[in-house]
């Protein structure tokens, strides 16, 4: 039950997530590029690898895995900014956009898992 990944709201609106994050993350301090620049960038591209993913497998139950995973994904992200945002890596007006639509994906990633069923 393979499906169309890119058509996926939450896949392309993950996916420009992600280049934000890495915008973000490029003018963060270089002694942080193997720290936190690499964690919140790793964490950020799982959220859009995981949906996609997901969309290949054979059961919504081995997709809503997959979604979990995005979900927490982006739990980590919200923590990195905020972690960021607290070593004053960069101000708070820049991360409340990305934490705003942080929030949002997992609403949209939750909302998702709650329309596949559990166990098949």
């Amino acid at each position: 039950m393979a499906r169309k990944f890119r058509e996926m709201q939450i896949w392309r609106r993950a996916m420009r997530f992600v280049v934000d994050v890495y915008a973000l993350t490029a003018t963060f301090p270089k002694h942080e590029l193997f720290g936190l620049t690499s964690q919140l960038r790793r964490a950020a591209t799982s959220i859009v690898l995981n949906i996609a993913e997901g969309a290949g497998c054979d059961s919504d139950a081995e997709f809503r895995r997959f979604l979990e995973i995005a979900l927490r994904s982006t739990y980590e992200v919200m923590t990195a900014l905020e972690i960021a945002s607290g070593l004053e890596y960069c101000t708070r007006h820049q991360i409340n956009d990305l934490l705003q639509e942080s929030d949002e994906i997992a609403a949209m990633i939750y909302g998702f898992m709650k329309t596949l069923k559990a166990d098949r």
